[in-house]
């Protein structure tokens, strides 16, 4: 009943998940993403121990391949499950339980994985892949978003549309953006309002707030006022 791409930007190594169904708040349960380690998306009949117990084995260093594998073996549900992983190193792996409903599948490319079940075709997640491939100039959080909304135009969720999201984890402990469409005509279009609404302050304030290599981070609000104007422009000229 969903589908999910799954990718590490290759300019920042940043991990991202954009994921789209026909079911009420898809981000709460879907995505599992955690910086430096790596990016989960369990769904079909979701199991979110899948998210929970896979970072932390990834975080522990095990291969995606076998992490599918223990989390798999372990689950009574799991031919009604499907999950894809992706690690530190952009190495993935996946899981299609034989009961999930077709059409279903997975895909991997280079720096990315797609994932799908309940879908109106295979086309789906091609046209996921083929547009994220393709986009490769877009910023990271807008090549997600151009993905899945080519697996859309392809026919997504046979069922139709109802939420959507979208997590970035970069650097820090917490994600740089973490987008929620829970409910909605048109999620996908409402995720690339939402993200074009964080571009107008919250991506240039984002810098300013503390990090690990700051922690107190800059607190002047003249400073940031400033360099937000300066963001602006410089975007503005892009």
């Amino acid at each position: 009943m969903t589908w999910s791409i799954i990718a590490r930007d290759p300019a920042t190594g940043d991990f991202g998940i954009a994921v789209a169904t026909r079911f009420f708040a898809v981000g709460a349960r879907v995505p599992f993403v955690r910086s430096g380690v790596g990016a989960i998306a369990t769904q079909a009949l979701v199991n979110s121990f899948y998210g929970v117990d896979g970072l932390r084995m990834l975080d522990e260093g095990r291969a995606p391949a076998e992490i599918v594998r223990v989390l798999t073996e372990a689950d009574a549900g799991r031919a009604h499950r499907q999950v894809h992983i992706m690690n530190a190193a952009g190495e993935v792996a996946a899981h299609t339980g034989r009961e999930c409903v077709d059409w279903c599948g997975h895909m991997q490319g280079e720096g990315f994985s797609v994932a799908g079940n309940m879908l109106a075709g295979a086309a789906v997640i091609e046209q996921t892949a083929a547009a994220y491939r393709r986009e490769g100039t877009l910023p990271f959080p807008r090549r997600l978003i151009a993905a899945l909304k080519a697996g859309e135009a392809a026919g997504g969720d046979k069922r139709g549309k109802q939420s959507a999201a979208l997590v970035i984890c970069g650097r820090e402990a917490w994600p740089d953006l973490d987008l929620r469409v829970d409910d909605h005509a048109d999620p996908l279009a409402e995720l690339t309002r939402l993200e074009a609404v964080s571009r107008e302050r919250f991506v240039h304030f984002r810098p300013f707030m503390p990090r690990r290599d700051n922690p107190s981070g800059i607190y002047d609000r003249g400073v940031i006022e400033a360099g937000i104007a300066e963001a602006l422009a410089r975007e503005g000229q892009a």
